[in-house]
């Protein structure tokens, strides 16, 4: 018996094979910061769709292992120390997976801190405002007849695109080489058109990041992660 078999995870969603490392995900964003960066590392794998719904993410199994009832997360049965190393927020597990392979993340020096100070702006600050914009502009929240909300959340969301599209001026990817911040960054730039948000957002003053996105969704690693897991049949 493994020591995963012993997670209350494994009665809702147990794993095929447990030697790989386990991702419970579903595709929003945040989801795909880590099917992305687990197809680019070539880490063994497998995925467990875990649906944004209360049935799933605030059930006693999910809770187990994280308890801000948030996907993503995973399980590494092959953690530091040869223990299994359950973890949750995509940042960390980002970081987590770089260091663990040595890929996409400098081990020391001034650019790994260029990197990681990338991770952060993008975990505090476009995740979440692009995310509360999202909810204002496209989603429940537009109905509310107060326009101070989704006014203030337009303006922070241009404001942060503003931000991104002046660091990527003469770059290809927003610290130097290719890296977790990228992986982090541009699956929330990708939520602006399921927003349908390119016209209030004034998309056409931001031609780098028009380009960045592009460069980005070419990659075979993320044309792949991107649908990992799979969205359930509709």
């Amino acid at each position: 018996m493994t020591p995963l078999s012993n997670h209350p995870i494994q009665n809702r969603w147990p794993a095929a094979d447990p030697g790989k490392l386990q991702l419970y995900s579903f595709p929003t964003p945040n989801g795909v910061k880590v099917s992305i960066m687990l197809e680019e590392i070539g880490l063994p794998y497998e995925a467990h769709l875990v649906t944004l719904s209360d049935a799933d993410v605030k059930s006693p199994e999910f809770l187990a292992l994280n308890p801000n009832n948030k996907i993503p997360a995973i399980i590494d049965p092959d953690g530091p120390d040869g223990a299994p190393m359950p973890l949750f927020e995509s940042g960390a597990i980002l970081i987590y997976l770089a260091e663990k392979t040595g890929k996409l993340l400098p081990a020391q020096g001034a650019k790994r801190h260029e990197v990681l100070q990338w991770v952060m702006f993008q975990m505090g600050g476009l995740g979440p405002m692009l995310g509360q914009f999202g909810y204002f502009y496209a989603f429940a929240g537009k109905d509310i007849e107060d326009p101070r909300p989704r006014d203030r959340y337009i303006g922070e969301a241009k404001r942060l695109l503003a931000v991104l599209e002046t660091q990527m001026e003469g770059r290809d990817w927003i610290a130097g080489d290719y890296s977790i911040a990228d992986i982090a960054i541009v699956p929330w730039l990708r939520a602006l058109d399921f927003y349908d948000a390119y016209e209030v957002l004034g998309w056409d003053n931001f031609p780098q990041l028009q380009s960045y996105i592009e460069r980005f969704s070419k990659r075979s690693a993320v044309q792949k992660g991107l649908n990992i897991p799979p969205r359930p049949a509709t």
